[in-house]
């Protein structure tokens, strides 16, 4: 079984590309499952191609085979997930395609999740089928990283969302910070919110902010609700609020030594104290066993300040407006004390993105 990328064509490489456009478009809905994609062709003709679009509906590979029909004997099939050989909640993908006749199958990745982990390989290869993988590999993972994460190490994967000005103040000293950015950022901002599975913040911000942190997409734009997740340390969250409306499925971590109430339209669940916060592990190891693949979290300095010392920021979404808002204002991260340059934290950019406006969006991740 092939893994070293500098063995496909160019034509594989085109082929993989549309497998994986096909899978981004749909990321709105696939979760809790990855995100996938599949092209089948003869060549350079493409003659089916599919993406899996909701949990509990057909694979990528099925949609693909549907469309290729009889075609699709002698062909390859280009997906970007290993095809998975268990029954769940659908059918196994292997059967699907060598039941078609597929010839060869090229994969982007080995699926980590317990169920598949090479089986579909294998299941592959003792039916006859060739089967090669790590075409676009990287490009594979980034797309699913939240999946990844979640089936590799047991928790979802972290990004952090801030806006700051030009002197990298996110809100005046008195805590208003609406709006440091322009319309457009803050509808891109929509858009990563209707990508995660959860979007979570901390108490200051709903005591300051009372925020909705729903989705807010353009009208016929299909999305699966995020869910809203609240840390709650001092079980002080105001039963008035707008995430205890119910408008969307709310989840509410609070201290293992109170018991609060917060209602009917939520549901709570308690994680040992780590000094200031809760303990942020307990809290991501919770939503893992949800099902939770990507949390953006949406707070303030403090909160975010306790993600980065914890080694807990995957991503940073880093939205900068050409405005000055003083010295007074308030940071980016809480609570960092460095005090040597040796003790600095990195970034790597991974992508750039300028708005009309002027506003900039940066794509960061820690340098480990």
């Amino acid at each position: 079984m092939a893994e070293a990328e500098a063995g496909f064509s160019d034509t594989d490489r085109r082929h993989m590309a549309e497998a994986l456009r096909l899978a981004a478009a749909h990321a709105f809905t696939t979760k809790p499952n990855p995100m996938v994609g599949c092209v089948i062709a003869h060549g350079a003709e493409m003659i089916g191609r599919g993406a899996h679009r909701r949990a509990g509906e057909p694979h990528a590979e099925v949609f693909a085979l549907r469309e290729a029909g009889a075609r699709a004997r002698g062909a390859t099939a280009y997906v970007t997930l290993e095809p998975c050989a268990h029954f769940g909640r659908t059918p196994p993908c292997t059967d699907a395609l060598v039941a078609a006749g597929i010839a060869r199958v090229v994969a982007a990745l080995r699926d980590p999740f317990h169920a598949v982990a090479g089986r579909g390989f294998t299941a592959l290869q003792a039916a006859g089928v060739t089967v090669e993988h790590g075409l676009l590999a990287a490009e594979a993972e980034w797309l699913n990283r939240g999946f990844l994460m979640r089936a590799r190490e047991g928790r979802p994967w972290v990004r952090v969302k801030l806006a700051m000005s030009l002197d990298g103040r996110t809100a005046l000293a008195s805590g208003e910070s609406k709006w440091i950015t322009g319309e457009a950022a803050r509808a891109d901002v929509q858009a990563w919110r209707a990508r995660a599975s959860a979007v979570l913040t901390g108490l200051g911000t709903v005591l300051a902010d009372d925020p909705r942190l729903t989705a807010r997409v353009a009208e016929g734009v299909e999305l699966l609700p995020p869910l809203r997740v609240v840390l709650d340390h001092r079980g002080a969250l105001p039963r008035g609020c707008r995430l205890l409306d119910g408008e969307a499925p709310t989840l509410v971590a609070h201290a293992d030594d109170i018991v609060p109430d917060y209602g009917p339209a939520v549901e709570g669940f308690a994680v040992p104290r780590c000094g200031r916060h809760l303990d942020l592990r307990a809290v991501l190891a919770q939503l893992a066993s949800r099902q939770v693949n990507e949390v953006q979290v949406e707070a303030g300095a403090g909160l975010a300040g306790a993600f980065l010392r914890a080694g807990l920021i995957d991503e940073l979404l880093l939205y900068v407006a050409p405005v000055l808002l003083g010295d007074r204002g308030r940071p980016l991260f809480g609570g960092l004390g460095i005090e040597w340059m040796a003790e600095r934290i990195g970034f790597e950019r991974v992508e750039f993105h300028a708005f009309d406006d002027g506003d900039l969006r940066l794509t960061l991740r820690p340098r480990r």
